[in-house]
């Protein structure tokens, strides 16, 4: 489930396509130049760059609609090749197509890991019910939650505590992060898929990240 960053639409009332800035040799920057150092600089990121990161790029003053505008062409450009460029929650970056991940998998033939069946539960649970205490969670499944489980997503960082609820005890409300949904290569809370599909997802993005069976998550009681 690629989130494919969306082209857009040509538009006259957008930067003019012939002089964008100067580039650090003092001489006029054009569109074409412009989408290299944007190609450069999110193909040597390890980490999803934002559009208020990359207007850094530009020696002129840039709006996000603009820089958009820029993305998607960068987008188009790379639409026929086996990697592509897409926005999930903390930014945009490229990364291998779905379709890749078979043979790319065979310069590490390492099994990723596989997360038990509790540890999907508790994340969806916070996920689609978030903030949730850990008893919110334990009414939901209707079971006892693991400590580790919650641990372990925390050291993931998938989740974290980012409050109190106002109850005896003051419970920690655990939420999900940003993290989560770069992982899953989403943009927002909204696109979420159903729980059976999150497991899978999160196998495939292990696998592109060169993960080892060594990091798996340990498996929990029901």
């Amino acid at each position: 489930m690629s989130a494919q960053a969306e082209p857009l639409p040509q538009n006259p009332s957008e930067p003019e396509s012939t002089g964008i800035a100067t580039d650090l040799f003092g001489e006029e920057m054009n569109q074409a130049q412009f989408l290299k150092v944007l190609e450069a600089a999110l193909l040597t990121s390890t980490e999803p760059l934002s559009i208020s990161e990359l207007k850094k790029l530009s020696d002129v003053s840039l709006d996000n609609r603009q820089m958009e505008f820029f993305l998607g062409q960068l987008a188009e450009q790379w639409q026929s090749r086996g990697i592509e460029l897409g926005r999930v929650s903390s930014g945009w970056r490229f990364r291998a197509r779905t379709e890749m991940q078979p043979y790319l998998d065979r310069l590490n033939p390492q099994k990723p890991p596989r997360y038990s069946r509790a540890v999907l539960e508790t994340l969806a649970i916070i996920a689609y019910h978030q903030p949730v205490t850990r008893g919110d969670i334990e009414d939901i499944r209707g079971v006892t939650v693991s400590a580790q489980i919650l641990k372990t997503l925390e050291a993931r960082g998938w989740i974290e505590v980012i409050g109190h609820r106002d109850s005896p005890g003051r419970p920690e409300l655990f939420a999900t992060t940003k993290q989560l949904l770069d992982d899953l290569n989403l943009r927002t809370l909204q696109e979420l898929p159903a729980l059976e599909e999150i497991g899978g997802l999160l196998e495939q993005d292990n696998a592109t990240s060169g993960e080892t069976a060594g990091t798996s998550l340990p498996e929990q009681p029901a």
